[in-house]
């Protein structure tokens, strides 16, 4: 089982930028899909963006695309997020969350290891 710590939250003026980390330890990093779950208060968990084992394929959610890229280095037990163009509407907890299987992939319940969360806030 892969340990998660997602980090790099935090303020940012709308139309900025921010790059999320998450660092994996305790399990083979390459045998998971990797994936961005957000979730502000009030609101259901909502999907971002996965990326593949081998980091070949990605998958954003409508309301990301265009905007945020999600990537990541085996070599390193890393994923990011890097978030452009943000808008108020981005503020929310970030999760990054891991599964070796388990489809489809844009569901929060697909994946069965999940990280702190990190904050972040979009002003206006």
């Amino acid at each position: 089982q892969v340990q998660l710590v997602a980090t790099g939250g935090g303020l940012v003026q709308a139309g900025g930028s921010l790059r999320l980390s998450c660092a994996a330890s305790g399990g083979t990093f390459s045998s998971n899909y990797m994936g961005w779950f957000r979730q502000a208060p009030g609101k259901e968990r909502e999907f971002v963006a996965v990326v593949s084992r081998s980091g070949g394929s990605t998958y954003y959610g409508d309301s990301v695309k265009g905007r945020f890229t999600i990537s990541r280095d085996n070599a390193k037990n890393m994923v990011y997020l890097q978030m452009k163009s943000l808008k108020p509407e981005d503020t929310a907890v970030y999760y990054c969350a891991a599964t070796t299987g388990g489809f489809p992939l844009q569901f929060a319940t697909s994946y069965t290891n999940w990280g702190q969360g990190t904050q972040v806030t979009v002003s206006s």
